[in-house]
């Protein structure tokens, strides 16, 4: 039995062949699909890892091999396919982990293939390899790294040019492998040390007070937030990393029962960029009595930020009200301005109780669409048109749709593509005769059960 099986292979090999169509073009609407077929056969593997780890270890390196040859007749343009041979590397060193193999061996070989990975797939590898390092494997992997980046430091320091073969590049790429392993390790020394050594950012001292909170040590983990924010000061244009910073600090003020401080430095963060989200941080610092006198506050700040935040903020916190007065107030011109993820929900929320702002909400999105000519949209634009003259007509603006109408024909009747679905709107048919998809599948299915009669 043994003999037979060795020669015919293993089955699960001739599956990943199969769902691989050698030969094959998968084009970028397939791979999608492409994909899930084979997160199906990865799938059985991984089912092997606890009761043959062997096995499931040469399936996974057969399954990545095959997989790397079959990348030229890949148009992947999503990613997906990267990310699947993420999963097949984690699966590789779970079956190791579970097979009891040499963890100095698994982190050389990981090493070697993302060495040889002409192709990206392996970058960052890391991230995704601490998730499922046990505790041994991880050490011998943060090892070797610290060999090579140990390595390309000894070289930054050679004079010789045909010696040095960009060791400051591989020097930083090392660099930050290790500052994730370190993480995962929970190794604050470590991690400050080699902060240090190769220069501390904001995004350093984040990591640090996050790892010190993992600790339980708020007060230190305070102070590497408050040296974040001075190493940013120093950086020309800032980082993303003070936003985080910033979040980080609040969750320890009120962890160190400074409350207070928590919400005055959210109140500060609002009042710089009043939004959905800054509003969202700052009420969950305010006392449930308080809250509202502090949005009452925040709502008087709002209205100084730009339009589409102060609609969206309305919007969210329900304050139809205002939103209705503040539209009344917008200029025509200035709502066409607007981006339709602000104008869109208040048009939706107004059709009812305030027609006569959703009428001009919906006009305003269409007359955005055409003036800039973007004919792709061209149906979006209809369907606003559609709904301004509904709303218009509810309002008893009857005028203003006829306003409307004569403004669309004299700016925009060269547009082939765009006036005849527009004529047959105003005529007050739909824009486009063509029947639905759904219209077209009923008709389809009566035409074929008349047949089979």
């Amino acid at each position: 039995m043994t003999r037979k099986r060795r020669s015919q292979g293993d089955p699960i090999e001739q599956e990943i062949e199969l769902v691989l169509s050698p030969g094959t073009f998968i084009p970028y609407g397939a791979c999608f699909s492409f994909v899930s077929d084979l997160d199906e056969v990865a799938t059985k593997i991984a089912k092997l890892v606890s009761s043959d780890p062997a096995r499931a270890v040469t399936l996974y390196e057969t399954f990545l091999a095959a997989c790397y040859v079959k990348i030229e007749e890949l148009d992947d343009s999503s990613g997906s396919f990267g990310q699947f041979l993420d999963d097949l590397y984690c699966g590789w060193i779970e079956a190791r982990q579970a097979g009891g193999t040499d963890p100095d061996e698994t982190a050389s070989r990981l090493l070697t293939w993302m060495d040889q990975d002409d192709y990206g797939f392996c970058y960052p590898l890391e991230m995704d390899a601490v998730r499922v390092f046990n505790k041994a494997n991880l050490a011998a992997f943060v090892k070797l790294v610290r060999a090579r980046f140990d390595a390309a430091a000894e070289k930054s320091a050679m004079k010789d040019d045909k010696l040095r073969e960009r060791p400051d590049y591989i020097r930083r790429r090392w660099g930050e492998v290790l500052r994730t392993l370190y993480a995962a390790q929970k190794n604050v020394a470590a991690y400050v040390a080699l902060a240090e050594e190769t220069g501390l950012t904001a995004k350093d001292c984040h990591a640090i007070a996050r790892l010190l909170v993992s600790k339980r040590k708020p007060k230190e983990a305070l102070s590497w937030v408050e040296r974040g924010f001075d190493v940013d000061k120093q950086t020309p244009h800032g980082s993303i990393a003070s936003h985080d910073l910033a979040k980080l600090k609040r969750g320890l003020l009120t962890k160190l029962g400074r409350g207070d401080e928590a919400l005055d430095a959210a109140w500060s963060d609002y009042r710089k960029h009043p939004s959905t989200y800054t509003y969202d941080d700052l009420m969950k610092y305010v006392p449930k009595g308080q809250r509202k006198e502090w949005h009452e506050k925040a709502i008087e700040v709002a209205t100084a930020a730009d339009l589409c935040s102060i609609m969206e903020l309305l919007l969210k916190t329900k304050e139809l009200d205002r939103l209705a007065e503040l539209v009344r107030q917008i200029k025509d011109d200035d709502l066409e301005d607007l981006s339709h993820y602000a104008t869109e929900p208040a048009a939706k929320k107004f059709e009812k109780a305030h027609p006569d702002l959703a009428a001009r909400l919906w006009r305003a999105q269409g007359l955005r669409i055409v003036n800039a000519k973007k004919s792709k949209y061209y149906d979006a634009a209809l369907s606003n048109f559609e709904r301004a003259k509904r709303c218009f007509e509810r309002a008893g603006l009857e005028g203003e749709w006829s306003k409307t109408v004569r403004q669309v024909r004299a700016d925009h009747c060269r547009k082939s593509s765009f006036m005849p679905g527009f004529e047959r709107l105003v005529e007050g048919m739909p824009p486009n005769d063509e029947p639905s998809f759904i219209d077209r599948a009923k008709a389809r299915w009566r035409t074929k059960e008349r047949s089979d009669r």
